[in-house]
């Protein structure tokens, strides 16, 4: 498959010069004694009352009253990004803790239920709730969002043409959604499932240019099934409001060091697709069928099961599909001095388990869904990284 023209553009960059990162983590709000969701505005009040302490412009609502959205600035290595999340995330427990409130962040809450939860009242969102009626109302999920800047908008499009093989990795790394309405829904993450419901949702197709892009978005808000450019939910996708690759496949990031994970390997992969392309090397074939059930085997099994990898077409253990994801972005990763801290990341998630195995582990324990909700409330509100 050829990539979009100009061939081979990218922008100002070069292989030597560092990509910017940003992430944006939502995150649930709860009574900080029922652990019942509830409605973010006396956090967001406490943060008022605190601008100069909490940054308010750093955060911002979602579809659900009930979901808090934090956004870092640019950053350009990973220690400056971990530092970046540990700051907003501390300023945010800290307002949480003066209303009252705490904070999770995973794909979905374990004992949460979308009928008791209202919408946040904006424009946008009520053209949400109103065209996908009860799609919406069951929409109860949070992700995180990693944009690496990439300034060239066709080579943009010519790099989500090539990470899609990766992106079960990713998801399979972050999954934190194996509970919903405070039941085993035996997958590693059932946020994904959700969202595949969406009719704009899913992995991208292959894209001929940004141009072909833009018509689609065009086409799709012509006909209603989107208000905006940011109702196109791919698992990656142009940024709307960046010159960046925006991945959306990976669930709430418990940790600050998963977060740090997804952002380095996405980071990774970005710098070696744009390489690729720098050197006219053609993208690999991607079977769309393939690509699906991949990112379906990783929304089940997470790290606990065999895996599919999508360019070999085979059915591999999930520790071989990372270790040879590992190998396909070694040389960025080298390159930007994060090979030990994402290795050390990846071994750490295997130990430990991904959230989904570490809430599974939990609820084995007692047999009692509250005690995943104080898991995640610890390990969200922890003040310390790892």
């Amino acid at each position: 498959m050829s990539d979009p023209a100009p061939q081979g553009a990218t922008g100002s960059w070069t292989p030597s010069r560092p990509l910017s990162l940003g992430v944006e983590e939502e995150f649930f709000v709860a009574d900080g004694k029922t652990h019942e969701l509830c409605d973010i505005t006396p956090l967001l009040d406490s943060m008022a009352e605190n601008r100069s302490r909490h940054g308010t412009e750093d955060y911002g609502t979602e579809l659900r009253s009930c979901i808090i959205e934090s956004r870092t600035a640019i950053c350009w290595s990973l220690s400056g990004l971990r530092a970046d999340l540990r700051t907003r995330r501390d300023a945010l427990v800290r307002a949480a803790t003066e209303a009252g409130c705490a904070i999770v962040a995973a794909g979905t809450y374990p004992s949460g239920d979308w009928r008791q939860v209202g919408f946040t009242p904006q424009p946008r969102f009520d053209h949400i709730a109103g065209t996908y009626a009860r799609l919406a109302a069951e929409h109860l999920v949070c992700a995180c969002h990693v944009h690496v800047g990439v300034e060239d908008r066709d080579t943009a499009v010519a790099v989500i043409n090539r990470v899609r093989p990766w992106l079960p990795v990713l998801l399979a790394l972050a999954a934190s959604s194996p509970l919903w309405t405070a039941e085993d829904t035996g997958y590693a993450s059932y946020r994904t499932i959700l969202w595949a419901r969406w009719p704009m949702a899913g992995i991208p197709p292959t894209l001929s240019s940004y141009a072909d892009h833009r018509a689609r978005v065009r086409r799709f808000i012509d006909i209603g099934v989107s208000a905006d450019a940011g109702q196109l939910f791919w698992d990656v996708r142009p940024g709307t409001r960046y010159d960046t690759v925006e991945f959306r496949i990976a669930d709430a990031c418990t940790t600050v060091d998963e977060a740090v994970l997804q952002a380095g390997l996405s980071r990774a992969l970005v710098h070696r697709c744009l390489t690729e392309i720098a050197r006219g090397e053609p993208a690999p074939p991607a079977d769309p069928e393939l690509l699906v059930i991949a990112k379906w085997r990783a929304a089940r099994f997470g790290l606990s099961g065999e895996l599919v990898d999508p360019l070999a077409a085979e059915l591999v253990p999930a520790a071989v599909l990372v270790d040879r994801f590992l190998d396909h972005v070694r040389g960025p990763l080298t390159d930007a001095g994060d090979w030990a801290e994402t290795t050390g990341l990846v071994d750490q998630a295997f130990r430990r388990g991904n959230s989904a195995d570490r809430q599974r582990r939990a609820l084995t324990r007692s047999r009692r869904v509250a005690d995943v909700v104080e898991l995640l409330i610890t390990e969200t509100m922890a003040t310390e990284s790892r």
